[in-house]
This record gives C-alpha cells, sequence and structure tokens, in this order.
C-alpha cells in the first residue's frame, strides 16, 4: 500500500481534490493537508511520517514545509505538481491536471 499526501494553502480545493481523486485507486492510500494557519485540516508531523510521498501545488508550500516541518521532512520525497490555486474543488480540468501529473510519477498506475 503506497501512502500518498497531498497539500496545499487551505485544504479546501486542490489537495482535497487529489485526496479524493486517487482514494479510489487500489493500492494507494491518500490523505490530504494545508500548510496554512486557516486550513481546514492543518498539516502535522503524524500526516508526514505516515506518508511515503508527498504532493505539494506550489514551491512555496515546500519552503513552507521544510521550513515548519524540518526533522520530518527530511527524508521524504516532496514532489511539486506546480498546480495554481485557479480551480474550483473537483473541477474536471483539475482533475484531468492531477492525473496527468501524478500517475506517471507512481509507476504502475
Amino acid at each position: 500500500m503506497m501512502k500518498l499526501l497531498f497539500i496545499c494553502g487551505k485544504n479546501r480545493l486542490r489537495s482535497p481534490t487529489a485526496e479524493k481523486v486517487f482514494a479510489d485507486y487500489e493500492g494507494l492510500e491518500v490523505d490530504s493537508a494545508g500548510i496554512d494557519r486557516e486550513a481546514d485540516t492543518p498539516l502535522s508531523r503524524e500526516a508526514i511520517i505516515w506518508a511515503d510521498l508527498v504532493f505539494v501545488m506550489e514551491k512555496s508550500h515546500r519552503r513552507k514545509i521544510s521550513a515548519n516541518f524540518p526533522s520530518w521532512i527530511k527524508n521524504k520525497r516532496v514532489i511539486c505538481l506546480d498546480i495554481p490555486d485557479k480551480y474550483d474543488y473537483m473541477e474536471p480540468a483539475l482533475v484531468e491536471l492531477l492525473k496527468k501529473k501524478v500517475l506517471p510519477l507512481l509507476g504502475t498506475f
């Protein structure tokens, strides 16, 4: 079972969409969180420890994680998807973009 953690700013649009999209894939466990203080589900060290792969939507998210969780993130593979904050939750264009960017990185999907 591969554990994927998706992170955006507030955990309201992009990362919850990614969590929902990949939740039904066999062999994957998924979770999502936000890096901002007002995030619906704030990022925790437990979530980072749990994850095999960490996906961030923007480079600024990676910087914040490195600054706020340095010892927990240092041995994790953090992948920036470069997906801007311009999509609504489950917007078809966002769903397709997530699949296009994430699936090739998982190898067997």
